[in-house]
């Protein structure tokens, strides 16, 4: 399997510089960093560490959860993944990230409910970017549509 890449370039201090992250490997973008902009209500068009990842968490949880659902017989239709990525402070100094929240909406043909759930679950445990973010509690919202 292939490495990828991502460069940010940084000019200034926390508070009063920028950056721009650039995905390297696929050279599809460049896109604005500020940490003012990060700790925002209103992103204004920058992106953040923390919307990146939650970019690679939905769309590696989306893979995941395909595969296993294939595993168990279903024939997926839709799946339609969203990651909520939630940054806070961190009691021991600075920030952190305070919580992953995964929501699955699903059509998918040949399983049961029950079988969709469980498939949900066992994707979350072994979907590769939720084993490298152990640290961070994540939960599911599993919706099973027919």
């Amino acid at each position: 399997m292939p490495t990828r890449t991502a460069r940010t370039a940084w000019n200034g201090g926390l508070n009063d510089g920028s950056g721009q992250v650039e995905l390297s490997s696929s050279k599809v973008g460049t896109y604005d960093v500020s940490f003012p902009k990060r700790a925002a209500d209103d992103a204004n068009g920058a992106t953040s560490p923390e919307e990146l990842i939650a970019a690679a968490h939905s769309a590696c949880y989306a893979m995941q959860f395909s595969a296993v659902l294939g595993e168990a017989g279903g024939t997926v239709e839709a799946l339609d993944v969203k990651a909520d990525v939630s940054l806070g402070p961190d009691s021991a100094g600075g920030f952190k990230l305070t919580g992953i929240v995964l929501t699955v909406n699903g059509e998918v043909s040949g399983i049961d409910e029950a079988t969709f759930l469980k498939a949900a679950d066992e994707a979350k445990a072994t979907c590769p970017v939720s084993k490298a973010l152990t640290g961070v509690d994540i939960s599911l919202n599993a919706t099973f549509e027919q």
